[in-house]
């Protein structure tokens, strides 16, 4: 009982995401036994249509440390829901699911998050007992809570993005996750390689102070809410959607390469100007995005973003403008990228 207290005591410590799912993986294999084979935290993302199982966090009987997909895993790379039927019945009952072959499967709900469900999925050489169930649904519930209050402090309050002061962070992991190169095991086992690029992206709405001025904020509101609904159906699961304040707003994603970037852009673009805004009929974003650089900073990369959204601005928005390609048509100077600054602003 005191290895239980001192684990929970553990969760209640961390203010981040990974390393809570890393902790959970770890309490659960020092439950009563009997003891796990294999403990996994999966989360399901996608649409109803194609969903896809991301593994958090898998720790095995030979492991020391879980391992897990890496953020920016390739979507067709991602195993499919419909492959595993115990986890389908999990998220349609709401209730633990139990599978049996050489080994038991037992496949717990722990609820949404982020707008995706998760599962907890544990292998043992025998079933789990009742009372053993009972224990890991009370572990659940305070890992439940304790993810919904780091939701609560990293994410915009009107729009439910994430906020300003989780950039940082996403960044550098991101940066770091640049270079991976893994292996995940059974029983989803699949490669995934770097050879992309990462892209910083800042929107900008068009003219927004005029929706206010003429409108009111309760619509500008609902504008920015709008705006909100269509980036997270537009963007792909693993990119990160931000608001940094007002009317301005981040993406931070993964890209093969400059035109795979302009492309999910400039849809995006097309989709708000399209899209028809309540009393406040069409609204337009400016955009303007450059490539992370090797050593790069978050102040540096969104300096450089923020530069070509000005560009935009000032050419008649509405438009998605690449630093990179403002720089090379020698219509923005070149930003030296400051390495050892570790401030956004």
């Amino acid at each position: 009982m005191k290895t239980l207290i001192d684990g929970l005591a553990d969760l209640t410590g961390l203010r981040d995401h990974d390393a809570l799912d890393v902790a959970l993986t770890k309490l659960v294999q020092t439950l009563p036994q009997p003891h796990p084979v294999s403990v996994r935290l999966v989360r399901i993302v996608g649409e109803a249509n194609d969903q896809r199982c991301m593994t958090c966090a898998l720790l095995t009987a030979q492991d020391t440390e879980p391992q897990r997909d890496a953020a920016w895993m390739d979507w067709d790379t991602l195993p499919a829901l419909v492959d595993f039927p115990t986890r389908q019945a999990a998220i349609g009952s709401g209730n633990i699911e139990h599978a049996a072959t050489l080994t038991s499967m037992t496949v717990f709900p722990v609820g949404k998050n982020t707008g995706t469900s998760l599962l907890l999925e544990i292998e043992t050489a025998q079933p789990l007992a009742q009372d053993v169930e009972g224990l890991i649904q009370s572990v659940l519930r305070v890992y439940k809570n304790l993810l919904g209050l780091l939701d609560y402090g990293e994410k915009d309050a009107l729009t439910e993005l994430l906020n300003r002061k989780t950039f940082d962070g996403a960044f550098f992991k991101a940066a770091a996750d640049q270079d991976t190169v893994g292996e995940l095991g059974h029983p989803d086992r699949r490669v995934y390689s770097a050879g992309k690029s990462y892209w910083l992206a800042v929107l900008d709405i068009d003219h927004f102070k005029r929706v206010n001025d003429n409108f009111g904020h309760l619509i500008g509101d609902e504008v920015l809410l709008l705006l909100a609904q269509l980036m997270r159906s537009n963007f792909r699961f693993h990119d990160q959607l931000y608001r940094f304040g007002g009317e301005e707003f981040v993406v931070l994603m993964r890209c093969a390469e400059h035109s795979e970037a302009v492309s999910a852009l400039e849809r995006f673009r097309s989709r708000v100007e399209s899209h028809p805004f309540p009393q406040v009929g069409t609204i337009t974003i400016s955009t303007g995005f450059a490539a992370l650089a090797d050593n790069d900073t978050p102040g540096g990369a969104f300096g450089r973003a923020d530069k070509a959204v000005y560009y935009a601005k000032g050419h008649g928005r509405n438009q998605v403008c690449s630093y990179l390609a403002l720089v090379k048509a020698g219509e923005l100077a070149e930003q030296v990228v400051e390495t050892n600054d570790v401030d956004l602003f």
